[in-house]
């Protein structure tokens, strides 16, 4: 049997119904959790570290690369062979890229959380912790990133994203589709990752702010946010790559303060490109500066730069890392 280690981190897996507000909250310590699910122990060696009990709002960048430090400590360990994570679903996807960026292992990690808490009767945690394992007990799971599993699917970091306020079935690729899925225990993998990349860093610069438009935006946010002394921006523009007028005369504002400013779309799908060449529109947004991505959503965009603003403020050398 495999060496797996689980890594709690809290989230609604570990919640259940409080009496006194009748809403969800944190509860069961990882070894409270794992009693409960005994079956774990018939399918793996099952260590466990327990790195907190965080709601999903309340996981921090800073956390979060104090977690990737902890995680990548633990897979380069030769007797562990994978290393499951819970997380609160809220940033999941966050926390889950981050990690991606910063561990470079061949040995599957899995991020798990649970969109039912212990209290209702179709908890689904127990059998995203199942799924996990079976993952990283299957021999194709090895050389594929860090990789994301709720209801059976299996999402790359990368790609993946949380699609619906509750329902199980939450974590989609939307660009790309799933990698595969767990169907009863068997491991259906389906394709690769379409990108796999590592982002060496001791550090990270959280403060980068995110920013989306919206029609008959003006420039009051973007010059407020420039005059605050952020050291990046991300801004989630319209379509493929579009914002309105002043918009374009507040992004040049910051960018004119050498504040490095990378876009985005706010639609759910799709990348942005420089194919539209009005007032506002992408042509002129790169030939300001602007750096371009590549089938990133807002948050993950703002993972990223924080990343790469930890090895650099060169908006060059930023530009090759986020572009290329």
């Amino acid at each position: 049997m495999k060496n797996i280690l689980i890594v709690f981190c809290g989230g609604t897996f570990s919640m259940k119904i409080d009496e006194q507000t009748g809403g969800a909250v944190p509860y069961f310590h990882g070894d409270e959790l794992l009693k409960l699910i005994p079956d774990v122990n018939e399918m793996a060696n099952i260590s466990m570290y327990e790195f907190g009990m965080y709601p999903g709002p309340h996981m921090t960048p800073e956390l979060m690369l104090q977690l990737s430090k902890k995680v990548d400590e633990f897979i380069q360990k030769k007797e562990i062979d994978g290393i499951v994570i819970t997380h609160g679903t809220d940033t999941l996807e966050e926390t889950a890229y981050l990690l991606d960026l910063t561990i470079k292992t061949p040995k599957p990690i899995i991020l798990i959380g649970a969109m039912k808490t212990s209290s209702e009767p179709d908890w689904d945690g127990p059998k995203n912790l199942t799924d996990a394992i079976h993952i990283i007990n299957n021999p194709n799971s090895a050389n594929l990133g860090l990789l994301v599993c709720l209801n059976g699917e299996i999402n790359a970091a990368s790609e993946v994203t949380k699609t619906h306020t509750e329902d199980i079935e939450t974590f989609h690729s939307l660009d790309f589709g799933a990698l595969g899925f767990v169907d009863r225990g068997r491991v259906i993998f389906n394709r690769a990752p379409r990108k796999l990349e590592t982002i060496e860093t001791e550090s990270i610069n959280s403060n980068v702010h995110l920013i989306k438009v919206y029609a008959g935006m003006d420039d009051r946010y973007f010059k407020h946010a420039a005059d605050e002394g952020i050291d990046g921006l991300v801004v989630e523009a319209m379509g493929v790559g579009n914002v309105p007028p002043k918009v374009l005369d507040g992004i040049k504002y910051v960018l004119n303060k050498n504040i490095p400013v990378v876009l985005v779309s706010r639609c759910p799908a799709g990348e942005t490109l420089d194919v539209y060449s009005y007032p506002g529109a992408g042509k002129w947004l790169k030939k300001a500066g602007v750096i371009f991505t590549d089938y990133l959503n807002g948050q993950k965009a703002r993972i990223k730069l924080m990343i790469c603003l930890g090895k650099t403020s060169d908006i060059k050398q930023l530009r090759t890392l986020i572009e290329e």
